[in-house]
C-alpha cells in the first residue's frame, strides 16, 4: 500500500503557501478537521492558530524545528508554521516555546509568509 502525503493550502494576510503533511496519525487528524479559517497568532516569526478537536499523538515531539516546519503544540491545539526566528531562537532556527509535533513542511519558500506579518486570520484548507 502506498502513502500518499496529503497536501494542504496555509493562506494568510494575501500570501498562500501550500504544505505537505506527514503520514502520522495526528497529521490525519489536522487534515480531517479542515477547511478552518480562525483567528492567526504569532510568536516572532512564526504563525499559530487553533484547530480544535485534534488528538496529539506525540509521535515526533521535539523542540528541535527548521524554518518551514508545520508542528502542532497538543496543549494547546495549536497548528504552528515557522517561518523565521521566534523570540526562543539563538540561531537562525526557530525554537518553539514548548515541544511540538512535527506534521509536515512547508512547500515552497517560508520566507514569504514574512509578507504576511501583522495578519488577524488564517485559512487552511485541503488541496485536493
Amino acid at each position: 500500500m502506498e502513502e500518499t502525503n496529503q497536501r494542504i493550502k496555509i493562506s494568510v494576510g494575501g500570501v498562500s503557501l501550500e504544505a505537505e503533511l506527514k503520514s502520522t496519525r495526528t497529521a490525519k487528524e489536522i487534515y480531517e478537521a479542515l477547511p478552518i479559517e480562525t483567528s492567526v497568532n504569532m510568536w516572532g516569526e512564526e504563525f499559530y492558530c487553533k484547530v480544535p478537536g485534534v488528538k496529539d499523538y506525540r509521535e515526533t515531539a521535539t523542540t528541535q524545528v527548521k524554518v518551514g516546519d508545520v508542528a502542532f503544540w497538543g496543549p494547546g491545539e495549536m497548528l504552528a508554521i515557522f517561518f523565521g526566528r521566534t523570540p526562543m531562537s539563538l540561531g537562525e532556527d526557530p525554537v518553539p516555546a514548548d515541544r511540538v509535533n512535527v506534521v509536515g513542511r512547508l512547500v515552497g519558500d517560508p520566507k514569504l509568509l514574512r509578507q504576511a506579518m501583522g495578519a488577524t486570520t488564517i485559512k487552511i484548507e485541503k488541496v485536493v
